[in-house]
Order: structure tokens, then sequence, then C-alpha cells
């Protein structure tokens, strides 16, 4: 089964600023890998509007499924929908359920004109509910727009992920071993990496609380036949190194 391709636009300057943290990566990542897509790459773009509208162009064009998180509150730097509506070709309309729902929400004496932005949506979008604070997101062609505040990015992608496409989850398996060191195994992972080109390897250092220390290798992928081949190849190659493996990760890990 071909995986669908997906492409995650981390939109904000305080995320580049370092005055916030980017928090919703993680929890579309594992969403996305519960529905059986692929997230293949992740942007943080400035609230710069030439800068969302060319890189949501190019994404939507390389990638099956664009996500982006951020930007379409009601202040003057909330500018993803209208940059979003201009790099799909369409303008920014009144929804006017959304407007019912807000207005509801907040009351008419708090619903003032910064606050109505946040119902105005691309023309020919479909919202993206909102079970936190209303305000919606909303899909347009093979874009997604959602909120960037995290409570609020977790709920919408519980919302819309599962009405995807479903492909083959990805699915993973590991071993690990205390004093094994990587460079001791470089050369046999990447020969064992090219043995499985259709799945991830990967190499994870370790040190535990105690002072013990090693590394966790990981075979990931769509196909659970082949990751399943792999672990036990990464099995026998720590074995081989005269450590002895562990299945899992190793207990209260922190990776280095």
């Amino acid at each position: 089964m071909l995986q669908k391709t997906a492409c995650f636009l981390v939109i904000g300057n305080e995320i580049l600023s370092g005055r916030t943290q980017d928090a919703n990566t993680r929890v579309l990542a594992q969403a996305l890998n519960a529905q059986g897509i692929r997230l293949m790459e992740v942007r943080v773009i400035p609230d710069i509007a030439e800068r969302i509208i060319n890189t949501v162009r190019e994404c939507s064009a390389a990638f099956d499924i664009v996500f982006t998180s951020g930007g379409i509150g009601p202040t003057h730097d909330d500018i993803t929908a209208e940059c979003v509506a201009t790099a799909m070709g369409a303008p920014l309309v009144r929804h006017e359920e959304s407007f019912r729902l807000l207005e509801a929400a907040l009351g008419a004496d708090r619903f003032n004109a910064a606050r109505q932005r946040m119902a105005y949506l691309p023309e020919r979008s479909t919202p993206i509910l909102n079970t936190v604070s209303v305000a919606p997101g909303f899909s347009i062609g093979n874009v997604h727009v959602m909120a960037g505040v995290p409570s609020i990015f977790a709920s919408m992608v519980a919302w819309l992920v599962p009405q995807m496409e479903k492909g083959a989850p990805l699915v993973s398996a590991s071993w690990h071993a205390a004093g094994l060191k990587e460079g001791d195994f470089a050369s046999d992972l990447a020969t064992l990496q090219e043995g499985f080109p259709t799945i991830d390897l990967g190499s994870y250092p370790y040190h535990l609380p105690d002072g013990a220390s090693g590394v966790a290798l990981v075979a990931k992928g769509y196909d659970s036949a082949i990751v399943g081949k792999a672990a036990q190849a990464i099995r026998d190659l720590i074995m081989a190194h005269g450590r002895e493996p562990l299945a899992g990760e190793p207990p209260h890990r922190q990776t280095v």
C-alpha cells in the first residue's frame, strides 16, 4: 500500500525567536503514524505573508497533505487564513455558521471586529471543529489549517486525522544494550540498513539516572513483517558485539 505523504508548516515568529516551544509536531506525528500517513517534512516559517503563501503553494504541490499550525487568531499578526486563501486562489469570506457559533459562545457584546475575523474562511473551505474555544480551523484542497495553541491543535488533530484515508500504520521494534557504543557498530548498522531499504534503522544513545549508558537500536516502517526481520537482525548485531540485547526501550532513559 502506497503511503500518503504529509508536510507540517509551523507558522509563527514566536517559535523562531525561541519565546514559544513547538509542542504540536509530536502530537501530529503520532496521529499520522497511527493513521498510516507518513510525515515527511516539518518547516518553521515566520508571520510574513509572502513566505506563507509561497511555502503553502510549494508544499501543496509536493506532498499529498499539508498541515499548518498558528496564525488564525484575532490579532494583527494572525495572517495565516488570508495567506492560505491567496495561495489556494480563493477569496476570504464570512462563514455564516462559524460566525453564529462564535457570537453565541462569546456573546454579542464581546464579539467585536477583531474576533469576527476568526469567522472568515477561504471560499470553498470546510471548517475543522474546535471543541476547546469554538473558533474553527479549515480545510481547503489538500491544506488543513489549525490553531497553534497546543490544547486546541490537539483537539483539531483528534477530530480531523481519523477521518482521513487510512494506510498501514507505522510500526516499530527496538532493542537496547548497556555498554554498547555507537562507534563500535556504525559500519555494521550501515550495512544492515542497505539490506532493509524500505524501513528506517535508528541508533539512540542513552544515559540512565543510575549512571548506566548504552544504545537503543530501533527499526521503523509500514510493513510489520519486514520490521520484524530487521528487529531480529538488530538483536543479532548487538550479540555479535558482545552485549546482551534487551527488548524495547531502556527504562527512564535520558536521550542524548
